[in-house]
């Protein structure tokens, strides 16, 4: 597979995810408010969920890495997932003064994303 292939793929994944990104925020904001954020967390969550079970496929051998990595990995999960939002996020939390909220979205964030991928991974992984 060629360099610009892989690129066509992982931004064909990013555009998707993207996009992703910004409805399923959009739709945490407009079901929850935006007094914490909740869409970073989801997303978080659900693509650590999806990056475990895009693992697990690839070394039990249901999907094969090329061009999945690029496309699902790289690409979507990357622009689904960015930590640079939730950076942001923990920051004007910070700013408003409102540090139990922050220090619950980290502690949320990390517990739960890694837990997401960790059952992601076992539940294809034993099928």
């Amino acid at each position: 597979m060629g360099q610009l292939s892989i690129l066509g793929f992982i931004a064909l994944g990013g555009a998707f995810g993207a996009c992703s990104r910004y409805l399923v925020t959009e739709f945490c904001a407009a079901m929850f408010g935006r007094g914490f954020p909740y869409g970073t967390l989801t997303v978080n969550i659900v693509g650590s969920l999806a990056m475990g079970f895009l693992i697990a496929a690839f070394e039990n051998g249901s999907l094969a890495t090329e061009p999945w990595r690029q496309i699902i990995g790289l690409g979507f999960l990357g622009a689904l997932t960015t930590f640079s939002t939730f950076s942001m996020d923990n920051v004007l939390l910070m700013q408003q003064g409102a540090f139990f909220k922050m220090g619950l979205n980290v502690l949320l964030n990390v517990v739960l994303s890694i837990t997401a991928a960790w059952i992601g991974y076992q539940l294809l992984i034993k099928s």
